[in-house]
């Protein structure tokens, strides 16, 4: 398995490496941690589970469900943000697909019709 929990041990041997760019991340990773935000920790932890399940970070998952149970949140609340989460990013690909419909639009305007760009291809 590529991705394993005992990988988070080694974020500070890599920070080292690029020690600027680390502690700029672990100040503003610290002050999105912070406790008197006005948006409450445990809902800030749902907001941190849904981007990594958008993104797909194990390590993200693991240690921001963690931080959820820790403050407060229930196994239903986690369970309604993965649906919320998977209906936005649902959403998104709709999204999208309205972008490519307008571009596959425009793209007609300016492209050879079908019968012609096959005259003018050759079969194999």
């Amino acid at each position: 398995m590529y991705a394993h929990p005992d990988d988070l041990h080694r974020a500070r041997s890599v920070g080292a490496a690029a020690a600027p760019e680390f502690a700029a991340w672990l100040a503003f990773q610290n002050a999105v941690d912070r406790e008197d935000g006005a948006v409450p920790r445990r809902y800030r932890e749902l907001i941190s589970v849904a981007v990594a399940l958008v993104t797909q970070c194990a390590y993200c998952l693991d240690v921001h469900t963690a931080a959820a149970r820790r403050h407060g949140v229930t196994a239903e609340e986690l369970a309604e943000t993965a649906f919320v989460t998977a209906s936005v990013r649902a959403g998104g690909t709709l999204a999208h697909a309205l972008l490519a419909a307008r571009l596959y639009e425009q793209h007609g305007h300016h492209a050879p019709s079908a019968t012609s760009a096959s005259a003018t291809t050759p079969s194999g």
